[in-house]
């Protein structure tokens, strides 16, 4: 496909792009669906489901695209594909979203939330630049990607206590699941057909969307970081973009900072994690920059979230003049 791409025209290149981000987004649907059923019919709780398959699922773009960009040897895309989207989704996402209505902030996101999604970006700055396990600095090697995906494991162990003993008590649990009847029981057969297909997809999805990506870069004279911070990451963001228009347009965006928060969390553990235990990935100084960024965009979130429990429309519009700013200094730099 690689040699393929390489050869075709710069507009037949767009549209594999464009290709490789619908096999991306729907592959994963796909896959989430077919695989959040099985579970169903095995009589795994809603709650597990919701935590696990179903927000993992939001990940799943991403992570095709950093496996893919690491086995290649597109160690710039790898990293920042995953600060990008998480950049976006912070202040892009969330900041339309209380634009457009204003997000009610929960105080569990105050308090353990935001404060972990810190964290994770902190670790991934210290294990970049560290190389910890590996002879080579400035890289996350395998060490680290085993370190990522068991703190993932223990995050996802800790947020299923948390829900399930909520749900004992007979607390409200917000779950990207829903409820019962929002998870569709389709066939046994179907479900396969769906696991399967939307794997294949996303597989196909991931290297296609690489190799589309490297050749842009090179023709247009982009660097890998900088195509990874606009284009690909804005391409695997978009569904959780439309999906908080269409709920903040209905005024139901209560969990849409809780989402973004979430989402962040898994980008850095799930998907850097697989991508640098398979393959290691090199660390540049823009990818540091880059995360000194997230960081500090994350602080100003927690800020704005935490004086007065809620996100509204000075607010949002301030975090997408933040983004656009970053956006200008990303291109010139």
């Amino acid at each position: 496909m690689e040699k393929l791409i390489n050869n075709a025209p710069f507009a037949l290149v767009l549209v594999f792009l464009v290709i490789g981000f619908v096999l991306l987004i729907k592959g994963a649907d796909f896959f989430v669906e077919g695989s959040s059923s099985v579970a169903k019919r095995l009589h795994v709780p809603s709650i597990i489901i919701g935590l696990t398959i179903v927000a993992m699922g939001t990940s799943l773009p991403e992570t095709a695209v950093s496996v893919s960009a690491s086995i290649t040897g597109n160690n710039e895309l790898a990293v920042s594909n995953v600060v990008g989207s998480n950049i976006f989704n912070l202040m892009v996402v969330i900041g339309v979203c209380a634009m457009i209505a204003t997000v009610e902030v929960a105080r569990e996101t105050i308090r353990r939330d935001i404060p972990l999604s810190l964290i994770c970006a902190g670790l991934l700055l210290l294990l970049g630049t560290m190389g910890l396990g590996d002879p080579a600095n400035m890289t996350l090697g395998h060490f680290d990607g085993v370190i990522f995906i068991g703190l993932f494991a223990g995050y996802i162990f800790y947020m299923i206590r948390i829900a399930l003993k909520a749900n004992k008590e007979g607390k409200k649990v917000e779950i990207e699941g829903g409820s019962n009847e929002e998870i569709k029981l389709i066939s046994v057969p179907l479900s396969i057909v769906f696991i399967v297909g939307g794997a294949a997809a996303i597989a196909f999805g991931g290297d296609l969307t690489v190799d589309a990506a490297s050749r842009i870069a090179s023709d247009l004279g982009m660097t890998q970081t900088l195509i990874g911070l606009t284009i690909v990451s804005i391409g695997t963001s978009l569904p959780e973009l439309v999906t908080s228009i269409v709920a903040a347009r209905k005024n139901e965006v209560d969990m849409a900072l809780g989402n973004a928060i979430g989402s962040n969390v898994f980008n850095i553990l799930m998907v850097l994690g697989i991508a640098s235990a398979i393959s290691p990935i090199s660390i540049i100084t823009e990818n540091i920059i880059d995360l000194c960024v997230l960081i500090a965009f994350t602080v100003c979130v927690w800020i704005f979230a935490g004086s007065k429990k809620k996100i509204g429309r000075v607010e949002g519009f301030c975090m997408v003049a933040l983004y656009a700013a970053y956006a200008v200094y990303i291109i010139i730099r």
